[in-house]
């Protein structure tokens, strides 16, 4: 077999091979002073990222004046680190900070009375037996108050290790709890009532709609609004001298417990200005016990006579001897006045006496009648009922409820007939000018200017602030 000879390598002209030549060391030579594009970016972004020592001082000062300029904590510069960093090791090993939790104890259980719940079912909730509520209920007297039961009332349970009641406890009120704590015997009961904080309480109101919605509004209840109306009775008619932009300030006693108002006692001072006349009015205890409201100066607010015998009601007729009869459609003298409101509304007195009737009487339907002293007598028409207690040869006191308002006699619809008799003759009730009852003994006037004084002043204090507040 022939071997052939292995073919030589293509011989190129020497020329070409030195020109290949220095093409490479061309290239060669362009790489060293021209390097690439990616390198020269990453060079770029490395030389943005170190920043000198000054320069961080700058910032770190500058995050520090916003958040004192603030109060707000500034963003945390390495704020996306760290949520990038989530999902790896390091960060889950990091426990989340313990939420601290009030502790109970093993056997404390609590239920809200719901709807439908009875004692029985309450006790089930929590694992007790039906024979656990008969044990409690006939373990005391007092205990049936806990079948009592209210809509959102709670009931603290406390249970043996072996499931058993040791005690039972539940708020009945801000002032009062209840609670059965088991004993030898059975379960004793016991009821805790605590005992309020006195303290004085300011409110001040701008009449701009009718009284009672505008003392609501400046945080008076209704039952001190009633009380103001009673005080200031003698000298304004609330019925018809009320006007927008009347004022009034009161101080009043306020019942505390626990930080939190749970009542109020009695009216300690008040001013009420009616159509530009302040009245003022001070409570004062003398020292036999009696309490009834003065003037700044020790006049006596009771007059004789209440101005209007209806709270709030409305003058739907005033006192006229020449007006028309609604029913009977003829001229006939209308010797008192009347006032409108709802059925039901209480009447009063208007001053001491001895009833002098209390039935019907044709037209004025039920009616009472009261003479005051020798010279005074009012009449009280179409009343719904008669209040307890009320009868003919009876005494009433100024104030007193003695009836409310109804229909009954000829009456177009629920309303006051209210007249006032001087010496047997009739009188408008609005045009009559009654007496002041005693001042302020001169013995005890230095005690009443002493408590009076600081009062007022504190009137004025309180509703310079109040307003100073609102501008």
């Amino acid at each position: 077999m022939t071997t052939e000879p292995s073919k030589a390598p293509p011989l190129y002209p020497k020329t070409h091979l030195l020109a290949a030549s220095g093409i490479a060391a061309l290239l060669s030579l362009a790489l060293l002073v021209f390097p690439s594009s990616d390198v020269e970016a990453k060079k770029t972004t490395l030389s943005l990222e170190l920043e000198s020592p000054a320069e961080q001082l700058t910032q770190d000062q500058d995050a520090a004046d916003v958040v004192q300029a603030t109060n707000e904590p500034a963003a945390s510069p390495f704020a996306q680190i760290e949520n990038s960093a989530e999902d790896t090791p390091e960060t889950a090993q990091v426990a989340p900070a313990p939420v601290v939790e009030e502790k109970k104890a093993p056997g404390h259980r609590e239920v809200i009375v719901s709807k439908g719940d009875t004692l029985s079912t309450l006790f089930e909730k929590v694992g007790l037996p039906a024979t656990s509520v008969h044990e409690v209920l006939a373990s005391d007297k007092q205990a049936k108050q806990f079948s009592q039961l209210k809509h959102g009332q709670k009931l603290e349970f406390e249970l043996s290790p072996d499931g058993q009641l040791t005690n039972l406890h539940s708020k009945v009120s801000d002032m009062e709890s209840i609670s059965l704590t088991k004993n030898d015997k059975g379960y004793a009961f016991n009821r805790i009532t605590a005992k309020p904080t006195v303290r004085s309480a300011y409110v001040h109101g701008v009449i701009n709609s009718s009284l009672s919605q505008s003392a609501a509004r400046a945080g008076l209840s209704h039952s001190l609004t009633m009380d103001m109306a009673s005080v200031f009775g003698y000298d304004v008619d609330f019925a018809q001298d009320i006007r927008q932009g009347d004022e009034f300030d009161v101080i009043y006693e306020q019942k505390v417990v626990n930080g939190k108002a749970i009542g109020n006692g009695p009216i300690l001072s008040a001013r009420f200005t009616n159509r530009g006349k302040t009245y003022t009015a001070v409570r004062y205890t003398n020292k036999q016990g009696n309490s009834s409201y003065y003037t700044a100066d020790g006049n006596s607010m009771r007059k004789a006579f209440i101005r209007t015998p209806v709270d709030f009601a409305r003058i739907s007729s005033k006192f006229s001897m020449g007006r028309k009869h609604p029913i009977l459609n003829k001229i006939r003298a209308h010797k008192g006045v009347d006032y409108a409101a709802p059925r039901g509304t209480p009447i009063k007195a208007a001053g001491d006496g001895k009833v002098l009737l209390a039935g019907r009487r044709g037209g004025y339907g039920n009616t009472v009648i009261i003479q005051h002293g020798n010279t005074y007598r009012t009449l009280y028409g179409h009343m719904q009922g008669f209040a307890k207690g009320i009868k003919t040869g009876g005494s009433v006191k100024q104030g007193q409820v003695i009836g409310y308002i109804g229909t009954t006699g000829l009456s177009t619809g629920p309303h006051l007939h209210y007249e006032f008799q001087v010496n047997g003759v009739h009188v408008d009730p609005l045009g009559q000018k009654v007496a002041m009852a005693d001042p302020i003994s001169k013995a005890e006037r230095s005690r009443f200017l002493a408590q009076s004084q600081p009062l007022m002043a504190r009137m004025d204090q309180e509703k310079t602030t109040q307003l100073a507040s609102k501008r």
